[in-house]
């Protein structure tokens, strides 16, 4: 049976979301250090993009301004990464995905100032929701956990940053061309911070110029070229038949089966209480209703950490 363009995106839209929430479980499988995992898989991204001849050519094209602001955009994105696996290995994958559930509520926030607009009362009423489900988040993890918690709220705050940033550069160039640069300057970021990790956050640090292992190095070929660069790819397709609010939808679910995929891959459910995950129902209900209240808005914008360079702040509307 045929399907139409839009059931098709739905499918696409799910898988993309699936695959994303694999991000986490694999940052967990990995054993390598949270930095040098992140610079091989923004490396293997880099190099990958670099292989496209339409990457090269809009990096010509692109003003010199434009490319300094893309770059400065690209350091915070390594940044979030950073934090966000640094999260995992602090803690685990189920509290990692739980923080970046935070990001809308801090973009609630961020975007306005950074906008210059005026702050809308109904936003941070939203942001003010999730404090309750942080609350017992951090009461239903163990003490030792507490700082994966905080490097994973920061990782969230990092991702309301980049997301708005993007937001407003975001008609200016190609998305594939924006994520190579993006990452390429992450890249080069992590490579001069290296040599510092140890002194600043040692839980972080790890050599660079090291070829993982064999499992490792599988690990990162499928975290970096199976769930970063296809669905990226996969994504931009599937948005141009679906609304706004039925991806903002489907991508809140990302925590949902990081979580899930957490405790069948991995027995996460073992190390968290009843408090943790009545935080995470708490947090994500909050964070399904800000879509649901925002129905009605025809420029309703979609943000999402694993969704790279422009496309996370990509005009939606049908």
């Amino acid at each position: 049976m045929s399907m139409t363009p839009s059931a098709k995106a739905q499918l696409q839209i799910h898988f993309c979301v699936l695959l994303w929430g694999f991000t986490a479980i694999l940052g967990k499988m990995i054993t390598l250090p949270a930095l040098p995992l992140v610079w091989w898989r923004m490396l293997l991204v880099v190099a990958a993009l670099a292989l496209l001849p339409s990457v090269w050519r809009g990096l010509r094209a692109m003003p010199a301004r434009l490319t300094l602001a893309y770059c400065g955009i690209g350091a915070l994105v390594a940044l979030h990464w950073l934090t966000f696996y640094g999260a995992i290995k602090l803690a685990n994958a189920s509290v990692a995905a739980t923080c970046i559930a935070l990001a809308p509520a801090f973009t609630s926030v961020i975007e306005p100032w950074l906008a210059r607009r005026p702050f809308s009362k109904r936003e941070l009423a939203f942001g003010l929701a999730v404090l309750p489900g942080v609350a017992l988040v951090v009461g239903g993890v163990p003490v030792g956990m507490h700082a994966g918690v905080a490097v994973g709220a920061l990782s969230a705050v990092l991702v309301a940053l980049f997301g708005s940033l993007n937001k407003r550069l975001v008609d200016h160039s190609d998305p594939l061309t924006v994520t190579g640069l993006e990452l390429g300057a992450g890249t080069l970021l992590l490579t001069l911070l290296a040599p510092l990790m140890p002194f600043v956050f040692p839980a972080f640090a790890g050599a660079l110029f090291v070829l993982p292992d064999l499992q490792d190095g599988a690990l990162l070929l499928v975290l970096s070229l199976l769930c970063t660069l296809l669905p990226f790819a996969l994504s931009l397709v599937a948005l141009r038949h679906l609304s706004a609010y039925a991806v903002q939808l489907v991508t809140n679910l990302e925590p949902v089966y990081a979580i899930l995929l957490a405790i069948v891959l991995l027995g996460e459910q073992r190390e968290l209480t009843p408090l943790f995950y009545l935080g995470v129902a708490i947090i994500l209900a909050a964070v399904f209703l800000h879509p649901l209240l925002n129905r009605n808005k025809p420029t309703e914008e979609v943000h999402h950490a694993e969704v790279l360079g422009t496309s996370e702040a990509k005009n939606l509307v049908e």
